[in-house]
């Protein structure tokens, strides 16, 4: 067999490695933040290059929720990578209800961008 061929050695990782978990908890909660901001975005920029007279409340109230649902959920996901980093850490660390708020603010930012849109 050719050697660029053969599996690499599997080197599993340490069984505690403080910065994984939390590195990639950060990356997650910044990446949702900034989807949520970019949809918002393109909705809002949609609609001043296509309408830009008709800019009334409603538009400026889902771009204002698009950037007040996307700040939030980065400011969620960095106080969960803080609560990660700690050692030893806090049981359970699970934050259901900031997990469960973030999910139906996303879903009403959803609604109101297609209301939005269509309008």
């Amino acid at each position: 067999m050719h050697p660029l061929m053969q599996p690499l050695p599997m080197h599993p990782l340490p069984p505690d490695d403080p910065g994984l978990q939390a590195e990639r908890t950060s990356l997650s909660w910044t990446r949702t933040s900034l989807a949520i901001m970019a949809n918002g975005v393109l909705v809002v920029g949609r609609d001043l290059t296509h309408h830009p007279t008709e800019w009334g409340p409603a538009r400026w109230l889902a771009a204002g929720v698009a950037a007040t649902v996307a700040a939030a959920v980065y400011a969620i996901g960095r106080r969960r990578c803080r609560d990660l980093e700690r050692r030893p850490l806090a049981h359970p660390v699970t934050g259901r209800a900031m997990i469960i708020g973030s999910g139906i603010a996303v879903v009403l930012l959803t609604a109101t961008l297609v209301t939005v849109a269509l309008a």
